[in-house]
């Protein structure tokens, strides 16, 4: 199951993926990482694909990342006693706090926390943005709008309040709920919606306790402007476009997008480039060509992974979609200009022992005859600072640790491989060099790199490195006690 690429995809489940049949043809097409969509089922049916996923796990005896996309505060509107009215530009419209159902003139708007941070001349974005009202005169429990951008407006459309950062916790209750229950099940990767500033993401960590790791989604302007804060207290990133797209203007999304890209690599962090990347394929069975660029770009940026949402959770053609957006990334990964692009684009600060330990590991992998780097890991971090330095060789991420290997799955170029408890570094290139040899990575007369901390299993100790040969004999002759 060696992939032939090294950006993951992440496949997001739902009622077109809900059967072992169907999960299992999306592994075996490429897919990394399954993704739990918490706004959608209930938890017996996120319990039962998380079932399906795990017994594909030992069925294939390969590590398989999951990811819980919990929901977020979702801000809407009431209802309308026509179920739907038109706006029209320049005309005036009210948002309260009023039961009564809407029409032409006015609708609830049941949530006092936007009103509590609306300020005169704030936007308020409704039905993703198509419907575009500008506040002229707020109180706390009202806001009187000009229409700017006029459209038809039904009952419970979203809401999105891009000008203002709101005075709502990112986990609601539903979404503390699915928490502890995601947690309980053992999923590796949370998502967290609705992130605006660091605090957020220590709520969830707090909650967690460990049992998850804590991928932020950048989907608020808010959260770009404290991005950096954000990314030092998260494990990962979604660059989640859909709601970027509908709070900022529109050609705002790309350099974003690159920014944050490379700042997650630069901090050795996994990221995730999402939304629209295949939407045609919910319907067609080939992509548009500006979806296979979009796609592609994001690869040549050097992102950790990309993501399907619809295509695969209910689409016509999931299996299909996995496979283009493989094909896609195995192409793009041939291209030379994608090592330029790579390589020009690679972090150059290295602050501690571990980052000189990776840095020459690649670099004597990538001037000698080497076939892949082993690096064996306790917590992750030896193996996310050698996937920072994406190598042209491949990276085997070697731990004891299930939980590890599970979510190692998201970073750039690892494949992971459980291993035996390791306690002298004798064993540890000997079973480098065996994962190897079974993954069709080498042959017994090659050679690999492996990196290790002495003592073993403790984490952030990384600081050996050593040229090995791939048959097991001659490890045991040369290798000192």
């Amino acid at each position: 199951m060696r992939r032939l690429r090294n950006v993951k995809i992440v496949a997001t489940l739902g009622p077109a993926s809900n059967d072992y049949e169907t999960i299992r043809a999306l592994f075996e097409a490429g897919a990394d990482v399954f993704r739990l969509n918490m706004s959608h089922g209930d938890h017996s049916e996120i319990r039962a694909r998380h079932d399906i996923i795990r017994k594909i796990e030992t069925d294939t005896g390969r590590p398989i990342a999951i990811l819980a996309d919990l929901q977020g505060p979702k801000l809407r509107v009431g209802v309308f006693a026509k179920e739907e009215v038109e706006l029209v530009a320049g005309q005036p419209f009210r948002l309260d706090l009023d039961e009564k159902e809407g029409n032409a003139d006015r609708v609830q708007l049941p949530h006092p926390e936007i009103f509590a941070a609306l300020e005169v001349g704030s936007s308020l974005l409704v039905n993703d943005g198509k419907i575009r009202l500008t506040v002229d005169e707020c109180g706390k429990d009202y806001a009187n709008c000009t229409v700017t951008v006029g459209g038809m407006i039904s009952n419970r459309k979203g809401v999105n309040v891009p000008d203002v950062v709101l005075p709502l916790r990112a986990l609601s209750e539903k979404d503390r709920a699915d928490l502890e229950f995601v947690c309980e099940l053992g999923v590796d990767w949370l998502a967290l919606s609705f992130v605006q500033r660091p605090e957020d993401v220590h709520e969830a960590r707090e909650l967690a306790k460990g049992r998850a790791a804590i991928l932020s989604k950048i989907e608020k302007p808010a959260a770009v402007k404290s991005f950096d804060e954000i990314l030092k207290v998260s494990d990962g990133i979604m660059v989640a476009r859909g709601d970027l797209g509908v709070e900022l203007p529109v050609q705002n999304v790309p350099p974003i997008q690159k920014r944050l890209v490379r700042a997650c690599r630069a901090a050795a962090k996994p990221v995730i480039v999402a939304t629209q990347m295949l939407e045609s394929m919910i319907e067609s069975p080939m992509p548009t060509r500006a979806e296979v660029s979009d796609v592609a770009a994001a690869i040549y940026e050097g992102t950790d992974a990309v993501m399907l949402s619809a295509e695969s959770a209910a689409g016509h053609y999931p299996v299909e979609a996995v496979m283009t957006m493989d094909a896609v990334a195995r192409e793009v990964e041939s291209d030379p200009t994608y090592r330029e692009v790579i390589e020009a684009s690679r972090a150059g600060k290295k602050a501690t022992v571990a980052d000189g330990i990776v840095s020459a590991a690649r670099e004597i992998a990538e001037t000698t005859d080497i076939k892949a780097i082993c690096c064996f890991s306790q917590s992750g971090t030896t193996a996310l600072l050698v996937a920072r330095e994406r190598p042209r060789v491949p990276i085997i991420g070697m731990t004891a640790i299930q939980k590890t290997a599970r979510r190692l799955c998201l970073s750039w170029g690892l494949h992971c491989v459980m291993t035996g408890e390791v306690t002298r570094f004798k064993m540890a290139v000997v079973n480098a060099a065996r994962a190897a040899r079974e993954g069709g990575f080498a042959d017994a007369s090659d050679q690999i790199v492996v990196t290790a901390g002495v003592p073993f299993n403790q984490p952030g100790t990384t600081n050996i490195l050593r040229v090995a040969p791939c048959e097991e004999r001659l490890i045991y002759k040369t290798e000192p006690e």
